[in-house]
């Protein structure tokens, strides 16, 4: 029997590598479920609650494997809930491939049920590659190109195949006018490396430097060794973007940690004062957090030269891979004979270090949530792999987290998505099942999708040969960013019937769900839980209670911030004593004696 289109697709998928998919059945893709059933379930469908599940999940596997995410799902509602895992995909520049169904190519055009116009929901999330395959004989340039271009461009392409095409039997294309064949599947991307001439103008402005600073992103990751050379002859300091806080150890001491309104004051000092600045595979978006325009002369380099030279007055600007571009500048490099200032942001960053601790230990009612996270980063397998949430949530992964060994991280860093931290970590147990993965949520995003997929968890935890999926709840019943972001930049007081959660026990639904569950109401509490969910032979939910009045403030708040916030309590916050006594008893921490500065 012939192989069908449905048959095909799944054999290139496999060609391709694909060893899962994430999706979600319904009718306008029974052809290429059919074909799972019959390919014995290779490459794996991985079934999720909601097909924006399905969507993020590719991006966290994508994100953690460097391979490319798939996810598929059917026409009509079940293409447009794939939308917002896809500009998280492409906002991130993450390689995702999106197979979705579409109505019979019969009823096209006749308002027919579940009939979306999907290349027009398409155009703009997908707009790298965007195809409907209206014949068989097309599949596998589609295919192939789809794959070629996510991985080539970093971003999300689609390939929309109608129901009944899936079903027919599968041709291929011809030696023939207006056919187009492929090639063997598979991409092997060139080492792209700038001129040698702008290269040496690089190496002319970092060396005049006295005070350099480096900002490093994700484009760095496979250039962490290099990056470390280059500040060492340099004697420069080293922030990171939060997208590549995983690039550097914490443990290295020039290291500032993350920056931004998320960020360290160790950075914003460092971009304060620094009269050089490196930018390697970032494209951070916030100038307000980087040297004021004028005071620094730059060079960024980034293998994107669409995303180059736009988000600081950059002097000399290299296009190439991070890696070798860096051992073509290394040779060229004379850092200066005084090292005051790499000794300088070394001491900031211990005193930093210092700060977070005796923060994260301010008493707080009932558990100060900047503890949550430094527990965790005191006894975190080096071989962890962490995914946070937006909210709150991020503050405390940006500031107290501490990078070190093979740990990767990530969130949602463009986008900013709720619900990102949950499905991120099952993609991340797809693509390293041998690892220990830890999700940081608040309780909102929880329960607008955590919850649910909790049973994604529970169902595919047997085919991990490292079972830890450890999902930790920040507890408060409130929307805790958005409550600070009224505070903060409107002088709003805390509008409880936006703000306010419904009070829910996580532990309780996922001990129902047969998962290891433990509440923790105490800080006392706190480090054994971490032992003991690090420690489980299954999945397991942390459920805290934390305090929702921890300011997540960051320590460089301006004057306006401190204002507006002032000013909502002044119109009658319902937490104002509260928000206060903590808010003071926290930022005491910053000026009690031992600080370095």
């Amino acid at each position: 029997m012939a192989d069908s289109v449905g048959d095909y697709v799944l054999r290139r998928l496999r060609e391709w590598g694909v060893e899962q998919v994430f999706a979600y059945p319904g009718d306008g893709i029974n052809g290429l479920v059919t074909a799972f059933g019959a390919a014995e379930d290779r490459p794996r469908f991985i079934q999720s609650r909601h097909e924006e599940m399905s969507a993020l999940q590719a991006v966290g596997y994508a994100k953690f494997s460097g391979k490319v995410g798939v996810c598929m799902a059917t026409s009509g509602p079940g293409a447009i809930h794939l939308l917002n895992g896809l500009y998280d995909a492409k906002l991130d520049h993450v390689p995702v491939v999106a197979i979705v169904g579409q109505t019979e190519r019969s009823a096209m055009g006749g308002s027919y049920q579940q009939e979306v116009d999907l290349q027009a929901l398409f155009k703009d999330v997908a707009s790298e590659y965007l195809v409907e395959v209206n014949v068989p004989e097309q599949l596998p340039n589609a295919v192939d190109r789809a794959f070629r271009t996510a991985l080539t461009r970093r971003a999300p392409t689609a390939i929309i195949i109608p129901s009944d095409l899936q079903t027919e039997p599968y041709r291929p294309p011809q030696h023939a006018f207006k056919q187009v064949p492929s090639s063997e599947p598979g991409l092997v991307a060139p080492t792209l490396v700038p001129a040698e001439a702008e290269i040496a103008r690089a190496a002319e402005v970092l060396n005049a430097g006295q005070k350099v600073a480096i900002l490093v992103g994700q484009g760095a990751r496979g250039a962490a060794a290099e990056v470390e050379q280059v500040a060492d002859v340099l004697g420069a300091g080293a922030a990171k973007a939060l997208l590549g806080k995983d690039v550097l150890s914490d443990e290295l001491p020039f290291v500032t940690g993350s920056i931004g309104l998320l960020g360290t004051r160790p950075s914003y000092e460092l971009m304060r004062d620094c009269d050089t600045l490196l930018i390697v595979g970032s494209s951070f978006p916030y100038s307000q957090f980087m040297p004021e325009f004028g005071q620094a002369r730059a060079v960024q380099i980034d293998i994107d030269g669409t995303m180059i030279g736009m988000r600081y007055p950059t002097e000399v600007n290299l296009v190439g891979d991070a890696r070798a571009t860096l051992l073509a500048l290394l040779p060229l490099l004379s850092g200066p004979t005084d090292r005051a200032w790499r000794e300088k942001v070394e001491e900031n960053v211990a005193g930093w270090w210092d700060t977070m601790r005796r923060e994260a230990m301010v008493d707080a009612d009932p558990v100060n949530p900047m503890r949550i996270v430094w527990e965790l980063s005191e006894r975190i397998p080096p071989d962890a792999i962490v995914t946070s949430d937006s909210g709150s949530a991020a503050n405390w992964y940006a500031r107290h987290l501490r990078i070190r060994g093979d740990i990767r991280g990530s969130l949602s860093g463009t986008l900013a998505t709720m619900g990102a931290a949950v499905p991120y970590a099952i993609g991340a147990k797809f693509a390293h099942p041998d690892r220990p993965v830890i999700a940081i949520t608040g309780d909102g995003a929880m329960q607008m999708n955590g919850m649910a997929e909790l049973l994604t968890i529970a169902r595919y935890a047997e085919r991990w040969s490292d079972h830890r999926c450890v999902v930790c709840v920040l507890h408060n019943n409130d929307l805790n960013q958005v409550t600070w972001e009224l505070r903060a930049m409107g002088g709003a007081p805390k509008f409880e019937e936006s703000q306010v959660l419904p009070d829910v026990s996580y532990a309780d639904f996922a001990r129902g769900l047969g998962l290891e569950a433990i509440t923790v109401t105490s800080p006392d509490e706190l480090g054994p839980a971490w032992d003991r969910v690090l420690a489980a032979d299954r999945p397991a939910v942390l459920d805290v209670y934390c305090d929702p009045e921890v300011p997540p403030i960051p320590p460089h708040a301006t004057f306006e911030q401190a204002k507006s916030a002032a000013q909502a309590v002044l119109r009658g916050d319902p937490e104002a004593f509260h928000l206060v006594v903590e808010g003071i008893k926290t930022k005491l921490q910053e000026a009690v004696p031992g600080r370095r500065r």
